[in-house]
């Protein structure tokens, strides 16, 4: 498993713009056998501030998998107007240091 977290920084009003691109973007992730889960985060303190965080299978499941196929497509097609405003693009691999608050 690899993390991917692209931040963002987008003016004020387009920020809608920026969620509901990521809400059509949604259905190619959701559609991609190395796509495992998915979120969209915008920061409380600077709304224009926005933090996607895309877990994968794995990085070539990502690189080579997901960006040579027809769901890739149709997810830069949705995103491509905010390439332009990516302050950051890494992967991350998660290490042993972990909690979660069970209900």
């Amino acid at each position: 498993m690899i993390v991917e977290y692209i931040r963002y920084t987008v003016s004020a009003d387009e920020s809608a713009a920026l969620i509901a691109a990521y809400q059509s973007a949604g259905a190619s992730l959701r559609a991609s056998v190395h796509c495992q889960a998915f979120e969209l985060t915008q920061c409380s303190e600077a709304p224009g501030v926005f933090v996607l965080r895309i877990v994968w299978d794995s990085l070539a499941g990502h690189l080579q998998g997901f960006r040579s196929s027809p769901e890739f497509r149709s997810f830069f097609q949705a995103v491509q107007p905010f390439v332009g405003q990516i302050d950051e693009m890494r992967h991350y691999e998660v290490t042993q240091v972990s909690w979660r608050r069970e209900p």
